[in-house]
């Protein structure tokens, strides 16, 4: 194992206090080891917060800050936070109206999340969750009962974000986070497997020569493994599914994402891009919008994840709408 790290035991510690030195605009509190926005809570808005695992980055403490979320809770790798995290997170971002809890479909992530959600109530807080489980690739995992979140979640942070500056309400949030969830599927991929620092071997064996279809964001076992393909054997691999769950049709209008697992460089993310566009475009489906680069990762591991979201003008205007985090930046 060859990691940057002085200890496997506080990489999580160590790295928030790396990013709190890199962005002086958010807030760390590093006893429960939250991430905030510096000007928490924002009088007038609905407060948005999400959190997971560590080792996933820039997902969540990524995305904290204007246009997305309020406050980040990151859990040991590749393990929930706790509810004593996200019931603080929900009280300091409260300002009067609410907060949303924002879910990936991870059993101790639902779980974590309800405790608090019942305890912040329980304070005179409202509290409304929304769950994202957008991989079409299993049933149920390792990990869940149901569909995981994975790639969607990226993309409900930044337009229920968007939609929480413009003062909308709680009640108007969680419907926007559902309809986002509804219109969004993703699957992936993995070319080698990762490292978790406290374990010091990889999660999985996987041959030289073999891929796995369906993987998920913790090493879970995918759809099947098989021989090690091309690029656009992949592409279509992985977006067929995508695309028959729905099912999209000719004429529709999509966010296209295409996400690298950490080990992968922007040189083949860009070229797998261009495979998924062709395959889309022989479908007569639209790309309306893009999003290509290591967004939600699963440490160093080689390999990518497709995510589709079938857009309306609702959503293209709160995608487009100005965002300043360490993770996703633009219009500002």
């Amino acid at each position: 194992m060859k990691k940057l790290i002085n200890a496997p035991d506080a990489v999580v510690g160590e790295a928030l206090l790396g990013m709190e030195a890199a962005h002086p605009e958010l807030v760390v509190d590093h006893e429960l080891q939250i991430i905030y926005r510096g000007d928490a809570p924002v009088a007038g808005k609905v407060g948005v917060i999400s959190g997971g695992g560590s080792g996933h980055e820039p997902m969540h403490g990524g995305y904290v800050g204007m246009g997305m979320l309020d406050a980040a809770c990151p859990g040991a790798v590749f393990t929930s936070p706790t509810p004593d995290q996200m019931l603080a997170a929900t009280k300091k971002v409260d300002a009067g109206r609410g907060v949303l809890h924002v879910v990936k479909n991870y059993t101790g992530d639902i779980m974590n999340f309800e405790m608090a959600a019942e305890l912040a109530v329980a304070e005179g807080i409202e509290v409304k969750s929304v769950i994202t489980n957008d991989d079409v690739a299993v049933e149920d995992s390792l990990y869940t009962a149901g569909r995981r979140g994975v790639g969607v979640t990226v993309l409900l942070e930044k337009t229920v974000g968007a939609a929480a500056e413009q003062g909308r309400s709680l009640d108007e949030l969680a419907a926007l986070g559902e309809k986002v969830n509804s219109n969004g599927r993703s699957m992936g991929m993995a070319l080698t497997s990762c490292i978790v620092p406290a374990a010091g071997s990889p999660t999985f064996d996987l041959g030289d020569d073999e891929m796995e279809i369906g993987i998920g964001i913790h090493g879970e076992p995918g759809r099947y493994r098989e021989p090690r393909g091309t690029a656009a054997e992949i592409a279509e691999r992985i977006l067929a599914p995508v695309v028959g769950d729905f099912p999209l049709q000719r004429g529709d209008t999509v966010l296209a994402f295409v996400n690298g697992m950490g080990g992968t460089p922007l040189l083949e993310l860009y070229l797998m891009y261009g495979e998924i566009a062709k395959l889309l475009d022989a479908r007569g489906i639209q790309i309306g919008r893009s999003l290509v680069g290591n967004y939600i990762t699963s440490l160093e591991m080689a390999g990518c994840s497709v995510t589709l979201l079938r857009l309306d003008d609702e959503l293209t205007e709160l995608w487009d709408a100005p965002v300043n985090t360490p993770g996703l930046r633009w219009g500002v």
